[in-house]
């Protein structure tokens, strides 16, 4: 498969739709991080995977625009980011959910997201934009941390298979 992403990323006709990036690690994210603006994530539901990509984006201040599938759904509050909501169900057939996702994107796009990039004040800082980075880093920042997967894994997991451990070894 990781073949295919790639020979279709090289393929001229596509003309720099689909990109691979090779031996992606912490350090080429700390460059994609870096440089974007806002984090654009859109699988098909239920396909979104673990999410660490958009999480890093949103702690170090880079606003995430996603479909409300995977982390994004329990992350976004609708002021630290944008969702992309296409109003069909999730089983909706793909082309039916592609058409409905890519409308809806172009939309949140063209009415949210750039306008409230674009809008200055007198001294050209976007500050609208400025609280959107803003919340992004305080709601998201404490809430997908390693300290709060040990936490909740210790918590929901490790100690109630320790509680019923203990009970069977007591009967």
């Amino acid at each position: 498969m990781i073949a295919e992403v790639n020979r279709l990323a090289r393929d001229n006709g596509l003309g720099g739709k689909i990109a691979f990036i090779e031996n992606y690690d912490i350090h080429v994210a700390k460059h994609l991080v870096r440089g974007a603006d806002v984090w654009l994530n859109n699988p098909r539901p239920p396909l979104e995977a673990s999410g660490t990509s958009g999480q890093k984006a949103a702690i170090n201040g880079v606003p995430h625009l996603s479909i409300l599938d995977g982390w994004w759904y329990e992350g976004y509050n609708g002021t630290n980011g944008w969702a992309i909501d296409p109003g069909v169900p999730d089983d909706a057939p793909d082309d039916v959910r592609d058409a409905a996702d890519a409308e809806a994107l172009y939309q949140a796009l063209e009415n949210e997201v750039v306008p409230l990039y674009f809008d200055r004040d007198s001294d050209g800082i976007p500050r609208r934009w400025l609280q959107v980075v803003k919340e992004a880093i305080r709601t998201n920042t404490p809430a997908y941390s390693a300290r709060r997967m040990v936490k909740e894994y210790a918590e929901r997991f490790y100690v109630p298979a320790m509680k019923r451990e203990s009970t069977k070894q007591t009967k």
